[in-house]
């Protein structure tokens, strides 16, 4: 069993894949090629937001956007400390110092209700963070942003296809930013991602800034970095986009079973999926009570493949914690003692989800 089956997926789009890229083979365009704006055009129309520019990875899109918005040396940029590295790194890279605010117990998700408390004079941005595939709770985010006139650059790297009060993740405030790991919902053979905005002035900058700052070949405007998404990963990803929404359709069909059939197990919670959202499962997590690490040995043992995302809030890693502020955040790091990430792909199969869950079942009555 996989933890996320991209060999059943490339088998399913073989001859696609294959066509796509020797398509960009045959007119040898690497770097740029027509593949880039075909792609844009298609993720743009399909969030809702103005403008797509895609980078070389989701990492490189959180940075870019950041420099985009222009933040200063000892500018503050309020995000949640239960995430992957990238959100924070960004910030540090940046120039900027992070602000971690604590997770709702049930979401994962950033805590809204605690960000005003948060804001200072020298903040100049809010980075939630769509985990799992659920967005945060938006409305609430933004609200706070415009009262301060804040900058929101939604972290979208798990949750690329989810909706949020029937509008798109990445569409949902000044930037989203989002990978194309091959893993995610949306997946490259590499490392890839993309930034979206309804700000012409912003895009325009974004694209400046993932070819070194041009805003013309050899004119350098402003500072920038290699960022740009290399033709070859666009071609897979236009392979996989006539599929993309079924796959989307298969995550949430997968992710309801699992929630149904885990309903009740003493010792183990789901995550919560808030009215007006939904959840594309970039991971499907749970939350193991007691002994998490036992009950991960007992799948490994049955055959189950897990994942713990993750296993220390960022508020604790050594190479963030002279950096950022935060209040303790005891949510994030009781949850990063419990959760357990299950296999999830569109093509998990209901046999192997079955295994899972028995084998799960097991594990904690164990």
């Amino acid at each position: 069993m996989q933890f996320s089956d991209l060999k059943a997926q490339y088998a399913a789009l073989k001859p696609a894949i294959d066509a796509r890229i020797r398509r960009v083979l045959d007119h040898g365009q690497y770097i740029m090629g027509p593949e880039i704006g075909e792609l844009e055009a298609a993720l743009a129309a399909f969030t809702g937001a103005k403008h797509c520019i895609t980078v070389a990875s989701g990492t490189e899109a959180l940075l870019i956007a950041l420099m985009a918005i222009e933040l200063k040396p000892g500018d503050e940029v309020i995000t949640s400390p239960f995430t992957f590295a990238a959100t924070a790194e960004t910030i540090v890279l940046a120039g900027g110092k992070p602000v971690f605010v604590d997770i709702e117990a049930d979401t994962a998700n950033i805590d809204a209700a605690l960000i005003e408390a948060a804001v200072t004079p020298r903040t100049r941005a809010i980075m939630p963070v769509s985990l799992y595939g659920q967005c945060a709770d938006m409305d609430a985010i933004n609200a706070v942003a415009a009262q301060h006139r804040l900058a929101v650059i939604e972290d979208a790297a798990q949750s690329f296809g989810a909706t949020y009060k029937g509008q798109r993740s990445t569409a949902l405030s000044t930037f989203g930013a989002t990978s194309f790991f091959p893993s995610k919902p949306l997946g490259c053979y590499g490392d890839g991602g993309a930034l979206f905005t309804d700000d012409a002035a912003l895009a325009q900058a974004a694209r400046e800034i993932r070819v070194h700052g041009q805003s013309a070949r050899y004119k350098h405007t402003r500072l920038g970095v290699g960022g740009r998404l290399d033709t070859l990963q666009a071609a897979i990803l236009l392979a996989k986009w006539p599929r993309f929404e079924w796959e989307l359709a298969q995550r949430h069909a997968i992710g309801v079973r699992y929630t149904r059939q885990l309903q009740g197990i003493e010792g183990l919670r789901t995550l919560a999926v808030r009215p007006g959202r939904d959840c594309v499962w970039g991971q499907y997590t749970v939350f193991i009570e007691h002994d998490r690490d036992a009950v991960q040995s007992a799948l490994k043992a049955a055959g189950v493949p897990t994942a713990v995302h993750y296993p220390l809030p960022l508020h604790q890693q050594p190479a963030y914690a002279a950096h950022g502020r935060h209040d303790g955040c005891p949510r994030s790091g009781a949850a990063s003692q419990q959760v357990l990430s299950l296999p999830m792909s569109a093509d998990l199969t209901q046999a192997d989800q079955d295994r899972v869950v028995a084998a799960l079942r097991a594990a904690l009555a164990a």
